[in-house]
């Protein structure tokens, strides 16, 4: 990891599950698609970590693999949304809301702004991306880097 790492903790409402890691910085997105709205009652806002992740409760921890490439993480007792991963990688994005302490976290995208409902906008100024614009990037990204993706 590079320089200067934060350590972020976390855990699930009846605190069963909890977690740490150190990411290399603070900036959220915001992802609109359907399956993130249905899954947690609106947008999914999450803190993107490439790398090892520190949890306590991992019996208490449910996986759902919502597709071909990744699961989603909630706690067995609770319900609560904890983690998105993709699969046979170590990215994960943590779920904003399960974070101990959301202080200085920057907004610094929006994804699948496409299947944004027209009921809601977000007032920061960010990159929007279309469905088609995300996994474009994501397969120019894993072409880079061996498509280990």
């Amino acid at each position: 990891m590079g320089a200067a790492a934060h350590t972020v903790k976390g855990r699930c409402l009846c605190g069963a599950v909890t977690f740490s890691a150190d990411v290399a910085k603070l900036e959220i997105d915001a992802c609109h698609c359907e399956m993130c709205r249905r899954w947690s009652a609106g947008p999914y806002i999450g803190l993107p970590h490439d790398g090892p992740v520190r949890f306590t409760g991992v019996d208490n921890i449910g996986r759902y693999k919502s597709s071909e490439w990744a699961e989603r993480g909630f706690c067995k007792a609770c319900g609560s949304s904890l983690f998105y991963h993709l699969l046979g990688t170590d990215h994960y994005s943590f779920s904003a809301g399960s974070l101990d302490d959301a202080n200085g976290l920057d907004l610094v995208a929006q994804i699948f702004i496409d299947e944004k409902p027209d009921y809601y906008d977000f007032a920061n100024e960010t990159p929007k991306l279309t469905g088609a614009e995300v996994f474009a990037a994501f397969q120019a990204k894993s072409a880079r880097e061996g498509g280990n993706g």
